[in-house]
């Protein structure tokens, strides 16, 4: 995906952007533009594509922000009608987005003006962020507002763009360390009609959870009261992360206390893989108390890191729901194959299966 999205950005996008600009500042020097725009463009990785185009961009627009943004918005396409489904074309816009984080700081207003029109046509999770740094109570203000605004992708940036923790960006750290102004926004969108929105604040919330997992879930108990099925939902998303660390007030909300009366073994095929293969992982879980019996049943597994410790990756598995006595096979494909994130390494990986969070080894396999 990174590397077609930066191939994506190629001299064929430069002419786009400079035909869009140039209807809406015919002055523009537009031959310069894409001269310079795509000059050593494919030597460069995808984030560094876009800030180039950006920074041509930049010398061929006036050099008053307010005027450069009146032309950047007079140039936008039309609208997104959809939440989903846009593949990369939607990315045209990221040297835009680029441009508002790095030159309209000092231009609070027309700045605003140009995310709000420019999140409605990809998104500016991205730019708004350094002014929830640099203006924060103004920022907070606008995004007060804007969680009523009517547009759908307006409201989904009130809560993208205030995680602390937003995969591809850095780290809100002040609201790391208080997240209250953010709860104060969430508050006003956890009852959206669109689960765009729901989707947003559920994952804006196991954020937070990470640095504050006791204020996360004292908001999920008070939002649980006379919950929609909808805000249940928001809940049971926005606790995933503390189920599988095992927290007791985040299990016994979603209904599960205790470790579960419930006896589990695995079978690895093969118990001996290689490097770059696959090994299925089967469970099989036994009620074998006299009672019913519910439980979050995950699988952790300990990788083998290069200096011979291991770490474990816990891998989301399902809920089960057991009469007494009855029976459920989970099944689970692990990859050996290398990952921009995880390189693997031969060795013995232990394998856990956590019930409602409580580890019980259940064996291991070997790669080699």
């Amino acid at each position: 995906m990174a590397e077609s999205l930066k191939t994506f950005f190629d001299p064929s996008l430069v002419r786009r952007i400079a035909t869009m600009l140039r209807t809406a500042h015919p002055s523009l020097p537009e031959r310069r533009f894409i001269a310079e725009a795509s000059e050593g463009l494919d030597a460069l990785e995808l984030m560094d594509r876009a800030r180039h185009i950006m920074r041509a961009m930049h010398r061929a627009l006036p050099e008053d922000f307010e005027h450069a943004a009146r032309i950047l918005q007079d140039s936008l396409g039309p609208p997104l009608e959809r939440t989903e489904g846009h593949g990369m074309s939607v990315f045209l816009y990221l040297p835009h987005v680029l441009y508002v984080a790095e030159h309209g700081l000092a231009h609070f207003e027309p700045a605003m003006r140009l995310q709000h029109a420019l999140t409605q046509r990809f998104t500016a999770e991205f730019c708004i962020r350094p002014y929830l740094e640099r203006h924060p109570r103004e920022t907070l203000a606008r995004l007060r507002e804007w969680a009523a605004d009517e547009n759908v992708h307006v409201r989904r940036l009130v809560s993208e763009g205030t995680r602390p923790r937003l995969p591809w960006a850095s780290r809100l750290r002040a609201f790391q360390a208080d997240p209250r102004p953010v709860l104060a926004l969430l508050e006003l969108l956890k009852d959206d009609p669109e689960l765009y929105v729901r989707r947003s604040v559920a994952n804006n919330l196991n954020d937070i959870g990470k640095d504050h997992p006791v204020l996360l879930v004292e908001t999920c108990e008070r939002w649980s009261k006379g919950a929609s099925p909808e805000r249940q939902w928001i809940i049971r998303h926005a606790l995933r992360s503390a189920v599988k660390r095992g927290e007791p007030r985040a299990l016994a909300l979603l209904g599960f206390e205790g470790p579960a009366a419930l006896e589990v073994t695995a079978t690895f095929d093969p118990s001996r893989v290689r490097l770059g293969q696959s090994v299925q992982v089967r469970l099989h879980v036994t009620n074998t108390s006299l009672e019913r019996q519910k439980a979050v049943v995950d699988l952790a597994v300990h990788f083998v890191k290069a200096n011979g410790a291991s770490r474990p990756k816990v891998f989301k598995g399902r809920t089960v729901d057991l009469a007494p006595g009855a029976s459920a096979t989970l099944e689970k494909t692990v990859s050996l194959a290398d990952l921009t994130t995880r390189q693997h390494y031969k060795g013995a990986h232990r394998v856990d299966v956590l019930v409602n969070g409580a580890a019980n080894p259940v064996g291991a396999f070997d790669v080699s």
